[in-house]
């Protein structure tokens, strides 16, 4: 009876340690995309899990970085910035201002805005984010315009969406 309960002990323990390695097999991001009437902007909040955000910075650059350090912030912009823009209807790429990031250990948070500018119908985003880094990586945009609130799925065989 005492080997069979350390049988069940030791079975339990593996499957347990099984379920934690492979605890992190969906990756997924979602960014608010909303204008503020009060500053006249269109306002970008991307989040991100943390650990995914690290393993890309350090598969790009070939070291270790603290998302919680300055000096991290440089190449997470320049990877956000050529992974994630909008388009006008003109098909010119709108100007994003990148107003900083925050970071935990959970998540990565992403702010950028549109200054002085309401999205139109017809703009196209390209999110690309993780994306080119995590093949099962999908990434969600809820966009509140003018009307009901757009949600947009992102993943490899859809890395450019037009509004409504």
């Amino acid at each position: 009876m005492m080997l069979r309960a350390l049988r069940l002990t030791v079975v339990a323990v593996l499957a347990f340690a099984g379920t934690v390695a492979n605890a992190h097999n969906f990756h997924m991001g979602i960014a608010d995309i909303s204008y503020n009437d009060r500053t006249g902007n269109t306002e970008i909040v991307h989040t991100y899990t943390a650990h995914d955000v690290a393993l890309l910075l350090t598969n790009l650059y070939g070291r270790n970085f603290d998302l919680g350090q300055v000096d991290s912030e440089a190449p997470l912009r320049r990877y956000v910035e050529r992974q994630f823009y909008l388009e006008g209807p003109d098909r010119q790429r709108m100007p994003l201002h990148w107003v900083g990031v925050k970071a935990d250990a959970d998540s990565v948070v992403i702010f950028q805005e549109i200054e002085g500018r309401k999205l139109a119908p017809a703009t196209r985003i390209h999110n690309a984010l993780l994306i080119d880094f995590l093949p099962s990586q999908k990434n969600t945009v809820n966009l509140q315009a003018d009307g009901p609130v757009q949600t947009l799925i992102f993943d490899q065989g859809s890395i450019d969406q037009i509004t409504r």
